[in-house]
């Protein structure tokens, strides 16, 4: 039988993150299980209300339930979803709309009154579903996004360690959302590096999930305000909530891939208030 398991966290007062130590930090900030064979894992966070979750269907189908913290019949009744497959091929039914998805594409749900199931091809390579939901004032078309669909922005240089491609998918230059913003940065082999210099935008929250990076390798997120920053070491396919106030920036032992999503009040990916790296503290 499926499983559902969901957890809330809470938002942090930046004085108050200023004394965590690193149990504290990982327990507020990094989500370390997101997949397990014929489970869908979440978080509801009160970071704008995200909720930062994956499905893996093994053996079964996968049905995105409406947690308690919802009070709603449906997942989608006041919320909208983006989705990615980072595993092996696999199809998201919504309603009586079927999406196949293979891997590194996604998937936009709009909010509305109906069921989302998750399913795999092959048993044996299962899908892996990771999603970020935020709430929706109304309802938008739901889309299958692929990287020739992306906004891309080639940014940085082998010789900086962070030369990267910046695939801007589900966001407002591609397709209309409410509030969720996400994509997927893929950074080159001997690029480690990725969002520097890093920023802040108050006006919006954000999730890291780092995936492509070998089973004995890890890359270490940097949180916190420019001038009070820590970090928190992480494996692959596991992911971080970085609030309004703080920077979210990487450095990993191996170069990786990662996706960002993002929610809030606007829907400007420029809205960005850069720190110096020399001014980083």
């Amino acid at each position: 039988m499926m499983k559902t398991n969901y957890e809330v966290r809470y938002a942090a007062h930046p004085e108050d993150a200023r004394h965590y130590d690193t149990t504290r930090l990982r327990r507020d900030f990094l989500i370390e299980t997101i997949f397990v064979a014929d489970e869908v894992n979440m978080v509801y966070s009160m970071y704008d209300r995200m909720v930062v979750g994956g499905a893996m269907p093994a053996g079964e189908a996968l049905k995105l339930e409406a947690i308690d913290p919802l009070k709603t019949d449906y997942f989608t009744q006041r919320r909208e979803v983006g989705i990615y497959n980072v595993g092996g091929a696999g199809t998201v039914k919504v309603g009586e709309e079927t999406f196949e998805l293979d891997f590194k594409e996604a998937l936009y749900v709009g909010r509305g009154d109906r069921e989302v199931v998750f399913s795999s091809k092959d048993a044996a390579s299962p899908a892996k579903f990771y999603f970020n939901s935020t709430s929706a004032h109304k309802e938008y078309p739901c889309r299958k996004i692929t990287k020739e669909d992306a906004v891309v922005a080639h940014m940085g240089s082998l010789e900086m360690s962070n030369e990267r491609n910046i695939n801007k998918m589900i966001v407002n230059q591609v397709l209309p959302t409410c509030q969720l913003q996400m994509g997927m940065t893929e950074l080159a082999p001997g690029s480690v590096w990725n969002t520097m210099p890093a920023h802040v935008h108050s006006r919006r929250m954000e999730a890291y999930f780092y995936f492509e990076l070998p089973e004995d390798q890890a890359v270490c997120h940097f949180m916190g305000e420019p001038q009070e920053t820590r970090h928190i070491w992480m494996h692959g396919e596991q992911a971080v909530l970085s609030p309004e106030w703080s920077i979210h920036s990487a450095a990993a032992t191996h170069n990786y891939t990662f996706i960002w999503g993002m929610g809030g009040e606007n829907l400007d990916y420029g809205d960005q208030d850069f720190s110096k790296i020399t001014d980083l503290k």
